[in-house]
């Protein structure tokens, strides 16, 4: 069931989503070569401390899951797609990051992502971060009351495929609120004017998978967590917390 939010709801929700982009600028300003994934965890910990939120992310356990995830920020590099846990891994010139991040305050949840390179990128790797921006606005911009769930599977999926990119099958955005997945599921590709209608009050986490490679294929890694492309090339990962609004979609985790 969706729940729609009211204008206070959604203003509550923004403030949490403030704590979540205060978190992701503050990590990637520290990621740099030689710094822990380790490392960037705790500095986002330490902004959910200052804001007097908790973490979604922490002690989170899926059906999928063989265990509680054990960190508040998700660190995938290179060809981890999503749900990377943070290890004493250090940074490495030219690695490309994705960092996923949740908090939690007053009751309300946000819900965003960053990639991006460490050190001096590869014309390759920038070109994917791009895409995966270009494919969330996309989304957000057909996030409109009147258009459908389909419309932003479309737009997404439309962005990602015209650069050649692969789509993680089964993978993608979500209702965010009272809790960090929430309906409806919102696929990364999908047919226009298909699915749920937008609505005022609808809150939704929009969140582009790209693979580098073309090809979509993905296994989880033996820690059970971190999915991985298939053919070894590199993906990007990003999204916004995104309320509809009638007077127009508003990014609630904007940095």
């Amino acid at each position: 069931m969706v729940e729609l939010k009211t204008d206070t709801s959604i203003d509550a929700m923004y403030e949490a989503g403030q704590v979540v982009a205060r978190a992701l600028t503050a990590a990637q300003q520290a990621a740099d070569v030689g710094v822990s994934l380790l490392e960037l965890d705790e500095l986002a910990h330490d902004v959910l401390r200052e804001a007097g939120a908790t973490s979604p992310f922490l002690g989170y356990r899926p059906t999928f899951a063989p265990t509680p995830f054990p960190a508040v920020l998700c660190a995938s590099v290179n060809d981890a797609i999503v749900h990377g846990i943070p290890t004493r891994y250090r940074l490495r010139d030219g690695d490309l990051v994705s960092l996923d991040f949740g908090a939690e305050l007053g009751g309300w949840v946000g819900d965003s992502a960053i990639s991006f390179v460490v050190g001096r990128p590869r014309r390759a790797d920038l070109r994917l971060v791009e895409t995966a921006e270009r494919a969330l606005a996309a989304g957000i911009e057909a996030a409109v009351v009147g258009n459908r769930i389909g419309d932003i599977a479309h737009a997404i999926g439309s962005v990602c495929r015209a650069a050649g990119y692969g789509v993680p099958d089964g993978f993608g955005g979500h209702g965010v609120g009272r809790h960090m997945h929430e309906d409806p599921a919102v696929p990364n590709e999908g047919r226009p004017g298909r699915g749920l209608p937008l609505r005022h009050g609808m809150v939704l986490a929009i969140e582009p998978m790209l693979i580098a490679g073309g090809t979509d294929g993905y296994h989880a890694a033996p820690d059970g967590w971190t999915l991985r492309t298939d053919d070894g090339s590199r993906a990007a990962h990003v999204e916004h917390t995104v309320a509809i609004t009638d007077s127009g979609p508003r990014v609630l985790t904007q940095r």
